[in-house]
């Protein structure tokens, strides 16, 4: 029973990890990936996409994040997997997954879901070159062009190693088209014997409950959902009975008045990652995703919508979203308010601290 936070290249980066992490009910993240091409990346590409490597592989809220190799050599992915364990990752995760063109177009990502040999090639070699105590994980898609080798590049997974296997219900055609293929996911489950986890359109509590009993899976991967939504994972332990993540009893996702000190974090651990012109986009990008969830969201992304001078769209936060939260006491001192909880941890920046983009 656990839920993961999923990668997403150009969305789910630290500063959002460093979030959503905070919000409570995920155990663990997966980074965005990290590009192998014909060399051991320098130190600094793999810090640059994953800092919580500087604090033992953890955001600030104590989340484990798990670096992600995305390449096709199987003796170059193997080489800076060594790497990265070296550098305190708490595993590997391998990106079968990708749908992105340029991605496909040189042998990355889904375009390898052609090939379940080479699959095999990529995680065995990988495996081996790691040590045995840290994991290797894949992310793969149903498929390419259609699922029809789901099963086998599932089985060349398994076979080469891995210990854990994400299913995105979707082919690489398919894209982020809705719906996601959660039964073919079952499929997949039953051709292995390592743990399945299932991702893919779960928007809501609803939507995960559905997710679980059509997988057959006990864990599952978020994305935009958790970005639309950063109280989903709570919720979704609350609603099935799930335990509380360490660090998350007694932690509620309240409202909006929850959200706004957040929203004022972010925007300063993007000013430190992202060149000012394209700043004020990020922080209009996560709005467009809150306000499928939040009504207030909608207000502050039409605000901001026509703003891209960084310097304005920290004028309209400062104007209009609350930096601190409301803070609620019971009788005793204790906490009424999980919100109030995380809140109260928003100053302790260290896995995330702003680097040069």
């Amino acid at each position: 029973m656990q839920i993961l936070l999923a990668p997403m290249e150009g969305l789910l980066d630290a500063p959002l990890r460093d979030i959503l992490t905070r919000a409570g009910g995920v155990d663990r993240c997966v980074s965005e990936f990290i590009r192998v091409t014909e060399r051991v990346l320098p130190e600094r590409a793999f810090r640059r996409i994953m800092p919580e490597l500087d604090h033992g592989g953890l955001t600030p809220a104590g989340v484990p994040v798990r670096g992600q190799l995305l390449g096709s050599d199987a003796a170059c992915m193997a080489d800076n997997a060594a790497r990265l364990a070296e550098l305190g990752s708490p595993g590997v995760d391998l990106n079968f997954g990708c749908p992105a063109k340029v991605v496909n177009r040189h042998g990355g990502g889904a375009s390898l879901l052609q090939d379940p040999a080479h699959v095999h090639r990529v995680v065995k070699a990988v495996r081996e070159a790691v040590p045995a105590h840290i994991v290797v994980s894949a992310k793969m898609r149903l498929g390419f062009h259609d699922d029809a080798l789901a099963e086998d590049n599932a089985r060349a997974i398994e076979a080469a190693g891995a210990d854990e296997l994400v299913v995105h219900g979707r082919t690489k055609v398919h894209g982020y088209r809705p719906p996601a293929y959660w039964d073919r996911i079952a499929h997949v489950r039953e051709a292995v014997r390592i743990p399945v986890v299932a991702n893919g359109e779960i928007w809501s509590v609803d939507d995960a409950r559905r997710c679980l009993r059509e997988s057959g899976c006990d864990a599952i991967m978020l994305g935009r959902g958790m970005v639309a939504d950063p109280g989903l994972a709570l919720a979704i332990r609350a609603e099935l009975g799930w335990p509380a993540c360490a660090g998350d009893a007694g932690r509620t996702w309240a409202d909006w008045d929850t959200l706004q000190p957040l929203l004022h974090h972010y925007w300063r651990l993007i000013q430190g990652r992202v060149v000012p012109k394209h700043q004020a986009g990020r922080m209009k990008q996560w709005l467009n995703f809150l306000r499928r969830r939040h009504p207030q969201a909608e207000e502050a992304y039409q605000a901001l919508r026509t703003l891209s001078d960084s310097r304005q769209v920290a004028a309209w936060l400062d104007a209009h979203i609350a930096a601190t939260p409301r803070v609620i006491h019971e009788p005793g001192g204790v906490l009424a308010s999980g919100g109030a909880h995380l809140i109260a941890e928003v100053g302790d920046n260290h896995a995330c601290a702003p680097q040069a983009a």
